[in-house]
């Protein structure tokens, strides 16, 4: 087991965010986090990386490396592909001086293969298309080999065929490094295709979890109502 939240409570200013959250994530295995906007999911990826410290609970990390790839990529427009993937190895204190050149120039080369991008370490940011940024952000996630990888909403704003290669792409980097992933994403194609289990937060709680099969064929009201988007249900209070 690589990741586990006992009991996590955690407040932000005078709201409640996250209210007793207990889940774990074993090696190779990806968990959905879900819901509407608003509910907590992003700050159970701050809790878990350690930029956020949880007021009460425990969060147990067997692997300290963590990969994040961000929702909007987060590339540096100025550097190219090859230094925004590198970024990590270069800039690091406890890495910056672990690898030659050469070896930095092998390293990133067998991640943007890993991530079918192979070549395009001279381009810059602005010369990709959205799904290649993306996937470079990825490959910069893994640069460090970590056990845990954490997406925020990986396919936002992607149309359907871009989203599919990079649903693709998370569950391949699952299997290649056989990494505890965890996906926050509101989009029922990326919870069908990438996740093995699924939690929808609501009200800072873990109000369903389940399979994605579970999650699309449930008539439990939370479920049904975050599946169809109905505006009538127990969640009628994130629309306001």
């Amino acid at each position: 087991m690589l990741v586990k939240l006992e009991n996590v409570h955690k407040t932000l200013g005078n709201k409640e965010i996250l209210k007793n959250i207990n889940f774990s994530v074993n090696e190779g295995e990806i968990l959905a986090i879900v819901g509407f906007s608003g509910v907590g999911k992003s700050t159970v990826l701050k809790v878990i990386s350690g930029l956020l410290e949880p007021d009460n609970g425990k969060v147990s990390l067997c692997n300290t490396e963590i990969g994040m790839a961000f929702q909007y990529s987060a590339l540096f427009d100025s550097l190219t592909v090859f230094e925004n993937v590198a970024f990590p190895l270069m800039e690091r204190k406890d890495l910056k001086l672990k690898y030659e050149e050469e070896e930095v120039k092998a390293i990133v080369g067998k991640k943007l293969e890993l991530v079918g991008l192979s070549g395009i370490e001279n381009k810059y940011p602005s010369e990709l298309s959205g799904g290649m940024k993306k996937r470079v952000g990825f490959a910069r996630a893994i640069v460090t080999d970590p056990k845990i990888i954490l997406y925020d909403e990986p396919t936002s704003g992607l149309d359907p065929v871009s989203s599919r290669v990079i649903e693709d792409y998370i569950v391949d980097l699952s299997k290649e490094l056989n990494a505890a992933s965890i996906i926050v994403t509101h989009q029922i194609s990326t919870i069908a295709h990438t996740s093995d289990k699924v939690i929808m937060l609501y009200d800072g709680t873990i109000v369903w979890s389940g399979t994605p099969t579970e999650l699309i064929t449930s008539i439990d009201p939370y479920a049904y109502q975050f599946v169809t988007g109905d505006k009538k249900g127990p969640m009628i209070a994130a629309f306001h």
